[in-house]
């Protein structure tokens, strides 16, 4: 970890992972801080890992986290005051160079960085449920799109679930709205897109990784392009992140988010435990739990902290209990779960955690937009307006139902038309999953002894937020 060199794992599985920062590449192309949640792997991949001495396995500065009482948040400001000439002599050169990550070659980067500009009557941010169908129905209307996502495979978090649309598994369908856009010369499909930025008078910014997933670059081509794209009118169809609860020593290596086991078990085969866990408040941990136990993964235990949850598949559930502490040290080992009738210890491997999503509300926030909050699914939500000509969808705007996202992806798409001055065409709207959202707010276990983590990459707990 950052700042104390705690032992840390994978905890998501997309770009908003915290922990898993890797050195990619040697040489002058090193590039540090690359989460492996993101980075592709092709032959020849160097990865190494960084902020360890002598190794990830048996790191000396680990005696950080001993000296955790004197660590608190801000104590460099509050302990290095005297002699005052020290500060830039001596403090602070050594706590810069203590806390630092990974580190640059200091050589000329002799590959190709490149910039460029697009326009568009729409620019629909995200290629989920509702990313998809507002691009396939504004492009049906006659306007010029573009759809751009992240990840290496549009289709957003449907790639990552087993239910149906129309008939189909969602990453099936997906997979088809996908190959029908690309054939529309109305549309331009930019995967490996990141939206970085919304500006004045419909201008966004957006970084591409044009050859990060090539063991070697083509002729002429780019290591990465920066685009400005000029768009008349935005959907955002970002999705959501899950967030984590805060419980004791909730950083083991072994902790995830539960939506991130189902990803990796769903997408990538590959189960992150033998004996696995969930703890939720909410009705989309018994989701992961489900689709474990259909993939044929253990599941330990279901710690649910509503009383009245029910299983929905065959796995031992605890109802009514938190999560009050983890052990293990370079893996999680054993997890103690607090019952009504007391303490109770299960072996574990691997213990998926999920409090809830949160919309992806970022980019309506770089014009001074304030979300507002929504208690019905507890978080907050993109304000109307907050960037002018953008509306948001899907996720992205709190509603968490495929057949909801699907059905704001298509309308905003239709406001966009209608604005523009087209006729909105007739789209049938796909039959999928319309659960509602059942969730019971549930943010920190209290009563328990240790650290509970909030910020895992910078080292913050819940009790340096009340200091």
């Amino acid at each position: 970890s950052f700042k104390y060199h705690r032992p840390r794992g994978i905890l998501t599985s997309g770009s908003e992972e915290p922990n898993a920062l890797m050195q990619i590449g040697v040489g002058p192309q090193t590039t540090p801080n690359v989460r492996a949640t993101t980075q592709e792997i092709y032959r020849g991949l160097a990865a190494s890992s960084q902020n360890r001495f002598p190794s990830l396995s048996f790191d000396l500065m680990e005696v950080n986290d001993l000296l955790s009482p004197f660590l608190s948040a801000g104590f460099y400001y509050k302990t290095f005051m005297w002699p005052k000439a020290f500060w830039e002599k001596l403090y602070e050169p050594v706590i810069r160079r203590a806390a630092g990550l990974g580190a640059l070659s200091g050589a000329a980067d002799a590959a190709h960085y490149d910039k460029a500009f697009a326009h568009c009557d729409l620019l629909v941010i995200g290629s989920g449920p509702a990313g998809l169908m507002a691009a396939l129905t504004a492009a049906k209307g006659g306007l010029d799109v573009i759809l751009a996502d992240e990840d290496f495979t549009l289709g957003g978090r449907l790639n990552s679930e087993t239910y149906e649309i129309d008939g189909a598994g969602c990453s099936d369908w997906a997979a088809g709205i996908v190959s029908e856009l690309a054939a529309m010369k109305n549309v331009r499909l930019m995967p490996r897109t990141t939206i970085t930025g919304a500006y004045d008078g419909g201008t966004y910014g957006a970084l591409e990784r044009v050859s990060h997933h090539l063991a070697m670059a083509p002729d002429h081509a780019p290591l990465e392009t920066f685009w400005r794209i000029a768009a008349r009118r935005a959907i955002l169809a970002g999705g959501a992140i899950e967030r984590p609860i805060a419980f004791p020593n909730n950083d083991r290596p072994g902790v995830m988010m539960a939506g991130a086991v189902r990803s990796y078990v769903n997408r990538f085969a590959a189960a992150p435990g033998q004996a696995v866990s969930i703890f939720t408040n909410n009705d989309d941990g018994h989701r992961t739990a489900a689709d474990l136990v259909a993939a044929g993964v253990t599941i330990a235990a279901v710690i649910d902290t509503r009383a009245g949850a029910v299983a929905v598949a065959d796995y031992p559930l605890i109802t009514g209990a938190q999560v009050v502490g983890t052990s293990g040290r370079l893996g999680l080992s054993e997890i103690s779960v607090r019952t009504s009738a007391g303490i109770r210890k299960i072996k574990t491997d691997c213990l998926g955690v999920s409090g809830g999503w949160n919309p992806s509300v970022h980019l309506t926030c770089h014009m001074n937009g304030r979300p507002v909050w929504r208690e019905d699914i507890a978080a907050f939500i993109p304000a109307d307006g907050a960037i002018p000509g953008l509306i948001s969808a899907g996720s992205a705007l709190g509603e968490m139902s495929t057949h909801a996202a699907l059905k704001t992806g298509a309308d905003a798409a239709a406001e966009v038309l209608k604005d523009l001055g087209k006729k909105a065409p007739r789209v049938t709207l796909p039959k999928a999953e319309d659960a509602p959202v059942t969730i019971q707010p549930f943010w920190h276990v209290n009563g328990a002894k240790g650290r509970s983590w909030l910020d895992m990459q910078n080292d913050v707990t819940s009790k340096d937020v009340k200091l």
